[in-house]
């Protein structure tokens, strides 16, 4: 069976959830050459998200990258088939915006923290290192998330009766981040 080829340059990527306090972020190793639709499944998995709605990469102000469609119009969305993350990141320093979920608008600030060489021992992607539970969806934003988080932690909370409806009585731990899921989600990824 014939080896894979090695990538020639990893990324070191620190991925922030914008306006969560304390932050919520993910530090992630990824292959320099990964096509950003790629990308996209390993953000989707490094913050437990179900990938149920629609996602761009932001560069700069105002390259679009994600997937093209008749009904966008005149808006200029680049098919993110066709670039990797060295297309729109060319090294360290450099940075972006990851979108998921245009109505709740979870925006992820991507920076390329360091670019290292290859270890042929490891698997990429790869999560090192994180905190906190990323939010649960169709939860209206960070805004949404923290209320949801305070009505659930208080049954004297005008909404805990609604979201203890929708979301079940089940105890949930904002705190909580689980390298090892993360990583065998990673691994799974085709």
């Amino acid at each position: 069976m014939a080896r894979k080829a090695q990538p020639t340059e990893i990324y070191q990527l620190k991925v922030t959830l914008k306006y969560s306090k304390p932050p919520i972020w993910r530090r992630l190793l990824v292959p320099s050459t990964v096509s950003l639709n790629k990308l996209h499944y390993i953000l989707q998995t490094a913050f437990d998200w179900t990938n149920s709605h629609l996602h761009q990469f932001i560069v700069g102000d105002g390259l679009y990258y994600g997937e093209p469609h008749p009904d966008y119009g005149d808006f200029d969305m680049r098919d993110e088939r066709k670039f990797t993350l060295k297309d729109i990141a060319p090294g360290k320093g450099h940075k972006f915006v990851y979108e998921y979920d245009f109505g709740d608008s979870w925006e992820h600030v991507v920076v390329v923290e360091k670019v290292l060489p290859p270890d042929p021992a490891q698997t990429y992607p790869l999560c090192i290192k994180g905190r906190l539970a990323a939010p649960i969806e169709d939860i209206g934003g960070m805004w949404g998330y923290y209320e949801f988080l305070e009505a659930m932690k208080n049954p004297d909370h005008p909404n805990h009766a609604m979201y203890v409806e929708w979301y079940g009585d089940g105890e949930v731990d904002p705190d909580f981040f689980d390298l090892d899921h993360i990583n065998q989600g990673l691994r799974n990824l085709k």
